[in-house]
């Protein structure tokens, strides 16, 4: 079991919003944390099974400008 961690900027979420969704839809992984900052930072945590799909949707998330991820065993 893996989490997944995605940070991004207001302005970044309001760019690629849909295109994050439909990424988040090609794994199967499920939300179990979501926060938006003061700043308009966003926080998502997505627990996912299995580490070849936590690490592209690790590399798939920081293909999106201003997202950052990495991801941590559970």
């Amino acid at each position: 079991m893996w989490l997944v961690n995605v940070t991004c900027s207001d302005d970044a979420w309001k760019r690629s919003t849909v295109e994050f969704k439909a990424m988040t839809d090609k794994y199967q992984g499920n939300c179990i944390s979501s926060k938006r900052m003061p700043d308009g930072t966003r926080i998502m945590g997505y627990k996912i099974e299995d580490i070849s799909d936590a690490e592209a949707f690790q590399d798939e998330c920081a293909s999106l400008a201003e997202f950052t991820a990495y991801f941590e065993s559970l």
